[in-house]
């Protein structure tokens, strides 16, 4: 069959929290001029440039829906194992169906149930090349949940490393990993490292104020009645559109704050292999050793210290703002253990940016904090290189 001048770009999740794949689009599309196909589900948008471009097309997938709270639990295994059936058939038709016959199909991995096997199968449906992408192994974050030990983890192993096999090229993400696929599981993969592209970058001053005007309103919503970043700033500035705890704007010129906080910034999936107890146990050191180097007790109230900010006061060891990004299932119990806390020079956000302010976040940070274990031990998350383009420290 001819060259189609086409490729797929296959992932069983939602696009917009798939940078990595999204930049294989953007690549396929400008450097090789080909029609690009994304086959994801939705949920969050991609970057402006994927959307935009005119040889990029995405189909979005409707997905199986979350467990009805009323649901008879006799019934709720049925419901659980009635999700990869219906994952199975949805994908199929897309790919063998929906889209236009590609030259390859790309498809991340993990997960790797079912999207491997039905990957492979539209590939010899379609006569088309199947190249999987190893970001990590989808066995490992199964045994998370379940443990090395299940039978479910083992048969899950045994489908990922047969289909694996059964690839005409691999991708992974470091050389760790193609080791073990080459020496383990008999599969030989390029490793093609992670690379972001030219929008995450230092931000400008201009640029860093206008974000943090745009998000204002969730910089000042503290967890608790006040913190360290909004007394003395919320309900004074609150109508003000050039005001942000950072940078102010007097005319057309835009200042750095002299006692402004220093930003730190983590983002996350809020997933068990992100442990964020360890960050929240670090601001809580910070906060009570810097109170025990300038001798501050109990009695020093908090208004003291915020009434100083308020004048204008530097210190010799800044407020820290934390802005944790990203969405996933452990949120709320880190935010319930957030509200807890009682720190003085230490204040937490939580926030979802777009795919447009997020580059700019990073960009605008003192620090930037990846908190990610690997299920594996092999993987790199994007995050990780986000960080280091910017120039900061993990």
């Amino acid at each position: 069959m001819g060259k189609r001048n086409r490729a797929a770009v296959v992932v069983l999740g939602d696009i917009g929290r798939s940078p990595r794949m999204q930049y294989h689009a953007l690549s396929l599309a400008q450097q090789a001029s080909l029609d690009v196909d994304i086959v994801a589900y939705g949920g969050t948008e991609p970057h402006i440039s994927v959307l935009e471009h005119q040889s990029i097309h995405i189909h979005k997938m409707p997905q199986w829906p979350s467990v009805p709270r009323g649901l008879a639990v006799i019934l709720r295994p049925l419901f659980l194992i009635l999700k990869p059936i219906f994952q199975f058939l949805v994908l199929l038709w897309y790919l063998c169906v929906k889209i236009p016959a590609p030259d390859a199909f790309i498809v991340q991995n993990p997960p790797s149930v079912p999207t491997l096997v039905v990957v492979k199968w539209a590939s010899w449906w379609r006569q088309s090349a199947f190249i999987v992408d190893w970001h990590n192994f989808g066995y490992t974050l199964l045994a998370l949940s379940l443990g090395r030990s299940s039978l479910f983890v083992a048969l899950y192993r045994w489908i990922e490393k047969h289909y694996g096999k059964m690839a005409h090229g691999s991708l992974c993400v470091t050389r760790a990993m193609q080791h073990e696929l080459s020496q383990n599981w008999g599969i030989t993969a390029t490793v093609l490292y992670d690379h972001p592209p030219e929008f995450f970058r230092p931000a400008s001053l201009k640029e860093k104020h206008n974000l943090c005007c745009r998000i204002s309103k969730s910089l000042n919503k503290p967890y608790g009645l006040q913190d360290c970043i909004t007394n003395g700033f919320t309900g004074q500035h609150d109508n003000d559109t050039n005001m942000n705890p950072f940078t102010t704007q007097v005319g057309t010129d835009i200042f750095l704050k002299q006692n402004r906080p220093a930003l730190i910034v983590s983002s996350t999936s809020w997933t068990p292999d992100e442990d964020f107890g360890i960050l929240l146990e670090a601001a809580v050191v910070y906060d009570r050793r810097v109170a025990a180097l300038l001798g501050e007790d109990d009695s020093t109230g908090d208004e003291v210290f915020w009434g100083r900010i308020r004048d204008g006061q530097q210190f010799l060891y800044p407020r820290l703002l934390f802005i944790i990004t990203g969405k996933g299932p452990e949120k709320e119990k880190y935010e319930q253990k957030i509200r807890k806390l009682r720190l003085r020079r230490v204040a937490f956000r939580t926030m979802w940016l777009s795919a447009e302010d997020y580059p700019l976040l990073l960009g605008s940070a003192d620090l930037g904090v990846c908190l990610h274990t690997s299920s594996s031990g092999l993987d790199l998350p994007m995050k990780v290189c986000t960080n280091i383009k910017h120039e900061y420290s993990n």
